[in-house]
């Protein structure tokens, strides 16, 4: 698994830190988010230099529950292994077209999720999931667009399975929100350290503070920051 994004899990959504994508599917102006992140810090501006242009994708999505369903099911796997178990448990449900819904998880037996190599915590934060999809409890996308980072961050890790850091990349990776910062990700401090040449990794409260300044365009600094872990890895 690529220091990129990693804290103790590999997700699908993460993966899209790599690839390239033309910048307009942005919903924030990335030419002015990397003016501004080069204006007020001059390592960043350095390490901008260092990487190129700024290459990310936003995997839209407009089914919540499937996008953090996926994301359950990669937690603490090695991408080709989270890959076929994502691939069996859509598989339980070719009438769905292999996007399964909050109710064929309700209606499933734990015999054929388990069957489908479903560890199971997963399989019981799946039907957590499933729960709250149905009694309204998880937000549609159209509702999630109207709400503010830390309120969606709120009501997503109410469900089983689902922490702070997976709630971050949904909103960096699927919703395309500009000023997300994941402190707590081993990728971004582990950058942070080599780009700012630090004996040791900032704690989470240090990354924070520092990382004010780059606001509102955090989620750029943060792509930057892997991608100088990410470079360090492979002795670029």
């Amino acid at each position: 698994t690529s220091v990129t994004g990693v804290q103790t899990c590999a997700l699908p959504i993460s993966n899209q830190k790599k690839l390239s994508v033309k910048t307009g599917s942005f919903p924030y102006s990335v030419r002015k988010a990397v003016t501004h992140l080069r204006t007020a810090d001059a390592v960043l501006a350095r390490l901008i230099r260092q990487v190129g242009p700024f290459r990310m994708t936003i995997n839209q999505t407009q089914d919540v529950f499937l996008a953090l369903a996926e994301s359950i099911v990669y937690q603490q796997l090695h991408g080709k292994a989270a890959a076929t178990i994502f691939k069996r448990v859509c598989d339980l449900f070719p009438r769905s077209g292999g996007h399964f819904t909050a109710r064929d998880i309700c209606r499933c037996s734990d015999e054929r999720l388990r069957g489908a190599g479903l560890s199971l915590n997963k399989m019981l934060a799946l039907r957590d999931l499933a729960a709250k999809t149905l009694d309204g409890t998880l937000p549609a996308m159209s509702e999630l667009a109207l709400l503010d980072d830390e309120a969606i961050i709120e009501r997503l890790t109410s469900v089983r399975g689902i922490g702070r850091w997976t709630v971050e990349m949904l909103l960096m990776f699927r919703l395309g929100r500009p000023d997300v910062l994941p402190v707590d990700d081993y990728g971004v401090r582990k950058g942070f350290m080599l780009a700012f040449n630090k004996p040791a990794m900032p704690t989470p409260r240090e990354l924070k503070s520092y990382g004010q300044s780059w606001a509102p365009y955090r989620s750029v600094a943060s792509w930057y920051l892997w991608r100088a872990a990410d470079q360090a890895k492979s002795g670029k």
